[in-house]
């Protein structure tokens, strides 16, 4: 999904409410399009510790105005799936970031290379 607001529309269809009510949470997830505008904004927060943090950050659940109550994990896995298709972990991405030189002090570019 390419906007927040479309999480949100989702969130609503899924578990009632209105989209508003699910927004900041999806905000939240894509605020690193700030730094990066490409799909390399999700390594911040599109994976497992991402969601935990969703729900550290904005409690375990979200009090609809149905009174319906909704686990906030939920939501971010919801987040996440429809992002990536499957929810990785933060090794995953870091992984896949190849190291460059200018990362690591001298000292410590041997580790890197071997890792």
């Amino acid at each position: 999904m390419a906007h927040c607001y479309y999480h949100a529309v989702s969130s609503a269809r899924k578990w009632g409410g209105d989209p508003v009510e699910y927004q900041h949470l999806h905000d939240w997830f894509d605020e690193s399009k700030m730094l990066l505008a490409d799909f390399r904004h999700r390594a911040l927060r599109h994976h497992a510790e991402g969601i935990w943090k969703l729900q550290q950050n904005f409690g375990t659940t979200l009090l609809l105005s149905t009174g319906r109550i909704v686990p906030v994990r939920l939501i971010g896995e919801q987040h996440v799936l429809e992002d990536l298709g499957r929810i990785p972990s933060f090794a995953d991405w870091a992984l896949r970031i190849q190291p460059e030189r200018w990362m690591a002090p001298p000292s410590r570019i041997r580790e890197v290379e071997v890792a």
